[in-house]
């Protein structure tokens, strides 16, 4: 846990934009030193010229955090300029849905790349560093953060490739605090799990690099999974900044699991009755059958 942010350093990625974004103004407003991190040229440039507006010291950096040479150079880049940090936010994600034999080979790349490889780059690079200047000075405390889902503790329909990505990063992340656990006091780990929150990943096809572009067309699943997605974030009453504020206040507390809406953690508890019964899955949409039927239909009409 960290009981004092001022003159400490945090690196956010992921943030031009929702969760990363607003932690880095609530990181301006304690006083510390930012290192924001995007793949969006414009939107980081924004968020840096915001940060610096409101007195903090910035190192920003247009970064793919699935790239792992570009991420080694970010590590050394921040050990350069500020040392190591104390808070690290693993938080650039990217969303995509439809029935999971329709993703190809690079829909899998490009959203495992972000949302999983881009958590373990930034763990595999910074918590070294953390961990030596722990050894070197008994009073510094670091906390990592990883960004998760919802999708992380759920099985929800016709979105399995993110499902993929957010339970690898849920396992990760809880794994982490163990090994933490092992060999420190001085650093904790959190993870972040949202439910649905406006914060703009429902349009991250606008940051999928040409690469890993899809020459198919999307198919009907996807764009029924992309409309559903986009429907509930856009609707979504908590705000990123709201999340924000529980991610600095779970760090400052040593809390582990930290969730938009608590009241969604009903459905993980169904989840894990059925595991422990080993019955088959609820169906989601027990609640809310006319949402169900709705689904059904629209994918058989396809």
């Amino acid at each position: 846990m960290i009981d004092n942010f001022k003159g400490k350093t945090a690196v956010l990625t992921g943030a031009g934009s929702g969760f990363g974004l607003e932690c880095a103004r609530i990181g301006a407003k304690l006083g510390m030193n930012l290192v924001l991190v995007d793949v969006q040229q414009d939107a980081l440039d924004a968020a840096a010229a915001e940060a610096q507006a409101a007195g903090a010291q910035v190192l920003a950096r247009k970064v793919d955090v699935s790239n792992a040479a570009q991420m080694e150079q970010l590590a050394a880049d921040v050990l350069e300029r500020f040392g190591a940090p104390h808070l690290v936010f693993n938080n650039a994600g990217v969303g995509a849905g439809g029935l999971l034999w329709e993703n190809s080979v690079k829909d899998w790349e490009w959203v495992l790349g972000v949302n999983l490889m881009g958590v373990v780059h930034g763990v595999r690079l910074f918590t070294p560093m953390m961990l030596a200047a722990a050894k070197a000075d008994p009073s510094f405390r670091g906390h990592i953060v990883n960004t998760a889902s919802m999708a992380g503790l759920l099985a929800p329909p016709n979105m399995g490739i993110y499902n993929v990505s957010k339970h690898a990063v849920v396992s990760l992340s809880e794994t982490l605090y163990q090994d933490l656990s092992l060999v420190t006091d001085q650093i904790g780990a959190s993870v972040l799990c949202p439910y649905f929150v406006a914060t703009g990943i429902n349009a991250s096809e606008r940051n999928r690099p040409d690469a890993l572009a899809d020459a198919a067309k999307p198919t009907q699943s996807q764009l029924i999974g992309q409309a559903m997605i986009s429907k509930a974030v856009n609707s979504g009453k908590v705000t990123a900044a709201e999340v924000a504020q529980k991610v600095f206040d779970a760090v400052a507390a040593g809390q582990f699991y930290i969730y938009s809406h608590p009241k969604a953690i009903g459905a993980v508890q169904t989840r894990l009755e059925d595991i422990l019964q080993a019955r088959n899955p609820t169906d989601p949409f027990a609640d809310k059958p006319e949402l169900g039927a709705q689904l059904r239909a629209a994918l058989r009409a396809a």
